[in-house]
């Protein structure tokens, strides 16, 4: 074990020191994650002059995860038969289409539609990056996973920040601006990804699928579904919370979800490999998913407190950066599987998990209390974090354990019954 801890400080010691593809890819992958918290900080507006219901509103979110999710199990298929450049460069140009129709719509309902087309191009891109950058990097895996979590922190951060400051002037200058930036990264793919890799073999259309049935994936996943709405609650809700405590403004909620998305971005880049290489990983997250489920139900206690619930945000993020990076990593080294392959279906069933929590927590709010859904976020976490612990056999080899055939042969058993 302590060899293995030592590798991994030895690649994260090379993470700058990295292809101009890898450079590229990961530039766009900052643009693709700023999708996601983008339209955060306007969503009060666009329910106020499209006249449209929080529900409503939080279906930008969900069309856009939903359709993220399903697209995720068919991208290791697609990109092993055109090769990972050309998947890329499909999906960066249907988000530059789809930002630009939803920044020219009239209706909620139309921006919906668009912001599904969105997610198709976000699918195709965000999982075949993700195998793209660990394949292509120097370092290692783990060097290549912190460099993708780094992007995905700085993208969340500069999203509301740039949602909240092109919101000022309009709700929709952010769509504009995605679609504008979204392009440049089409060029740095271009012209610095010089080859064009594709498998030997094509990957079957359902690779994704039965990948799931492996023992140590399906608990990754399930574990993921579950996080992943209490990250999108305290993504996608809690703006609608603070409207009540005065902080409704686009420039106010961009400001506080770019202190929630740089604080995620340290964590996942410098507080997770730290953590990483002291404990096992799955021993951190039976460690951090409690806490995060703890900071939910203070941001619930402190509902009717703006600094109280601002300090959870910024606590949450925090907690996220840690969880995002150990997940990723877990993934990617607990099992044999192609990584594009395990990215694919991973990546697709937590996308699932994240697309029912927004407007299921406005439902929540309205039927019962505005606390509710964090309460409801608390729940769903420690939900995930009995799955990791119950699982925590099946997951030895994310530890940097040695998995013997016999030991395999156990867990895929003990996992088709």
């Amino acid at each position: 074990m302590t060899g293995e801890k030592a590798v991994g400080t030895n690649e994260a010691g090379s993470i700058l020191h990295q292809p101009r593809a890898v450079w590229a890819v990961a530039f766009a992958c900052v643009i693709a994650f700023m999708g996601i918290g983008l339209v955060d900080p306007i969503l009060p507006a666009i329910a106020k002059d499209l006249e449209a219901t929080p529900t409503e509103t939080e279906m930008l979110f969900t069309s856009y995860l939903l359709i993220t999710g399903v697209a995720m199990f068919f991208t290791s298929w697609l990109s092993s038969r055109i090769g990972a450049k050309r998947t890329l460069l499909i999906g960066l140009s249907l988000v530059v289409v789809f930002a630009l129709a939803a920044g020219l719509s009239g209706n909620v309902e139309s921006i919906i539609g668009f912001r599904a087309g969105w997610g198709l191009g976000n699918a195709l891109f965000i999982s075949t990056a993700l195998a793209t950058i660990v394949g292509a990097a120097s370092g290692g895996t783990s060097s290549a996973i912190i460099l993708y979590e780094a992007a995905l922190g700085l993208g969340i951060a500069i999203g509301p920040l740039l949602g909240g400051l092109l919101g000022s002037l309009s709700w929709r200058g952010p769509f504009f601006g995605t679609a504008t930036l979204m392009a440049i990264g089409f060029i740095g793919i271009v012209v610095w990804m010089k080859t064009d890799t594709r498998s030997s073999e094509p990957t079957p259309l359902s690779a994704p699928f039965r990948a799931l049935a492996n023992p140590a994936l399906g608990v990754l996943a399930a574990a993921a579904l579950f996080y992943n709405i209490g990250f999108f609650v305290l993504l996608a809700y809690t703006p609608f919370a603070l409207i009540p405590l005065g902080l409704g403004s686009a420039v106010t909620l961009g400001l506080i979800f770019f202190g929630w998305g740089l604080s995620l971005a340290v964590t996942s880049v410098w507080v997770a490999p730290l953590l990483t290489r002291r404990l096992p990983r799955t021993l951190v997250l039976r460690l951090v998913l409690p806490l995060l489920a703890l900071d939910l139900v203070v941001a619930a206690l402190l509902i009717g407190s703006a600094p109280g619930l601002v300090l959870c945000v910024i606590v949450g993020g925090m907690l996220l950066g840690v969880l995002n990076t150990v997940l990723t990593e877990c993934v990617m080294e607990a099992t044999d599987l192609p990584r594009s392959v395990a990215s694919s279906a991973y990546s697709g069933v937590r996308f699932l998990g994240g697309a029912i929590a927004p407007p299921a927590a406005t439902l929540l709010a309205g039927a019962i209390a505005p606390s509710t859904p964090f309460f409801a976020a608390a729940a769903s976490v420690l939900i995930a974090t009995l799955i990791v612990f119950l699982g925590r056999k099946r997951l030895r080899r994310a530890d940097g354990a040695f998995v013997g055939v016999e030991e395999e042969a156990e867990a895929i058993s003990a996992g088709d019954r």
